[in-house]
């Protein structure tokens, strides 16, 4: 198989629908194996895509596919992720840290139990799965790992301020991830393993977030999932000296790419 990631395996969260499936199947498409992660292995009553769906797309795309039904916000379900897509795929050269928790509501009266499944889903999951792999990636010489974060990690600006969906919280969890693949990046550094964060500029209206605020929101507010997931998969191939950065979509794919400074692998 010839394309950009021919000869490389991937690992994607939330692959069953949305962003994290769109990277899953461009990867697939570009040549790579692809190990999809998400709760929902078979489809859902209420909202369309699961992982088997996915998997059959990946399939027809003449990539191999393992999928692995997990429960992001469960540490016993995170600690088997990473041997179960290495031992699948003979191991993984790419992670993509996309699946995440959204519950948009005011910080005044947001419970412990959502304050503990945003953060375990967003940051401690995201966390777990690189520490899990970067043994691997050392040992190889080299590696990409992209964290998929939020504009919602910016403080709203004020006073005045106009608030209007509550994603402060959710908006937290996604700070803490930009400031631990800032660490991981600088931990890092000069040992081949590239580790970044890429947001996009508007709202892109996968299938979750139409359910939560596709009401709300203008078509000026919105971005195409294509400029999305382009962008991860820029951050899937980049050299040594992008890492640990957090971009926005559409000005990454505004620059030129890919970069040529002389930098340590």
């Amino acid at each position: 198989m010839t394309g950009r990631f021919a000869g490389r395996r991937a690992l994607v969260t939330g692959a069953s629908r949305g962003i994290g499936a769109a990277v899953a199947l461009q990867l697939a498409a570009d040549g790579a194996d692809v190990a999809i992660v998400a709760r929902s292995v078979e489809p859902h009553e209420k909202i369309a895509g699961s992982l088997n769906e996915t998997a059959e797309l990946i399939r027809r795309r003449g990539s191999r596919c393992i999928v692995i039904g997990a429960d992001l916000s469960h540490e016993d379900d995170r600690s088997r992720i990473v041997p179960e897509a290495i031992e699948g795929l003979g191991g993984v050269d790419i992670l993509v840290n996309n699946a995440a928790a959204a519950i948009y509501q005011p910080p005044e009266t947001y419970s412990l139990k959502h304050r503990r499944l945003s953060m375990e889903v967003n940051y401690h999951a995201p966390a777990d799965l690189m520490q899990a792999l970067v043994p691997h990636l050392i040992e190889a010489g080299e590696g990409w790992i992209v964290n998929l974060t939020s504009s919602a990690s910016r403080p709203t600006p004020g006073p005045p301020f106009t608030v209007g969906v509550q994603i402060g919280l959710y908006g937290a969890t996604k700070a803490a991830l930009n400031r631990l693949t800032n660490a991981m990046g600088a931990s890092l550094y000069g040992r081949g393993v590239r580790v970044n964060a890429v947001m996009p500029r508007a709202a892109v209206l996968s299938e979750g977030a139409d359910i939560l605020v596709g009401d709300l929101l203008r078509p000026d507010q919105m971005e195409p999932m294509e400029s999305m997931v382009e962008a991860v998969l820029r951050l899937c191939e980049c050299g040594p000296e992008r890492t640990g950065q957090v971009y926005v979509s559409l000005d990454l794919l505004a620059e030129p790419f890919p970069s040529s400074p002389t930098v340590p692998q």
